[in-house]
């Protein structure tokens, strides 16, 4: 008699059961790592596959390796390209975070992805697939948007202008402010806590607030997630596993070795 197995709780039920959820990045694309990351006592890991090495394979043994742990496993494909999508939720990803969402129609169209039909065009392999458990998961087909969170990510001047809106759109479970590619459209590239960036994100927070969806962002300087956390920020990134171990080893090699030197270097 084959095991039956329910899906996890998902992102989106954990930002509705109220609390600020804390995170951080893992880029290595390391099941080891991720592992390691999963049991330091964060509440969710954003496993990147936009600007880091991850692929179907790679993300699928880290989702793997942090199984079990109290920990909600988000990940970022490289678009918001259906098929991609489709691939990302067969492998077992239940919580997406979709990079570069500038419009709602944009925002609408990735609420279609992730849906069957009639809702949406989710492509059906579920029996061969992990996210239904090889059909383990009891009425996977029917029930699978019950067990998927949708992320929106605002990231560009045009996203900030249109952030009413964008979180309007029904299906759409929470945004996330990517304050680095923000600056960078508004013409202060590298300069996250520029004051006009700054203003910005605090504009989004209040708006996606105001139209009661959570509301998360990236912070990796402490002054500036605590002003975003006082600010209602629901859920943040503080961190990366690359960034971690870059600062670790240049402090080893500054503590140690006297040329090393004693630049600082920004994690973000």
């Amino acid at each position: 008699m084959p095991l039956r197995v329910t899906p996890e709780e998902t992102f989106a039920a954990r930002l509705a059961a109220g609390g600020r959820q804390t995170g951080m990045w893992v880029c290595s694309g390391s099941p080891l790592v991720a592992e390691i990351c999963a049991g330091a006592g964060l509440d969710w890991l954003l496993f990147d596959a936009e600007h880091s090495p991850n692929g179907l394979e790679s993300l699928l043994a880290q989702l793997q390796a942090v199984h079990g742990y109290p920990v909600a496993p988000v990940v970022r494909p490289p678009s918001g390209d259906p098929v991609l999508i489709k691939q990302y939720l067969d492998l077992g990803a239940q919580n997406l975070l979709i990079p570069m969402v500038d419009t709602a129609e944009q925002a609408a169209e990735l609420v279609r992805a992730v849906q069957y039909p009639p809702h949406g065009i989710r492509g059906v392999g579920s029996a061969l697939a992990r996210a239904s458990r090889w059909n383990r998961i009891d009425g996977y087909l029917q029930n699978a948007g019950d067990s998927l969170t949708l992320l929106v990510q605002i990231e560009t001047a045009a996203a900030v202008a249109n952030v009413a809106e964008i979180a309007a759109v029904d299906g759409v479970d929470g945004l996330f402010i990517g304050p680095s590619d923000l600056a960078a459209s508004m013409g202060h590239l590298g300069q996250q806590d520029h004051p006009e960036v700054v203003a910005a994100v605090e504009h989004c927070i209040r708006e996606i607030k105001a139209a009661g969806k959570p509301v998360g962002v990236n912070a990796f300087a402490e002054a500036t997630a605590r002003r975003y956390i006082d600010a209602g920020a629901d859920f943040i990134l503080v961190g990366a596993d690359v960034a971690l171990l870059a600062r670790g080893s240049e402090a080893l090699a500054a503590t140690y070795i006297s040329s090393a030197g004693d630049d600082a270097r920004a994690s973000y």
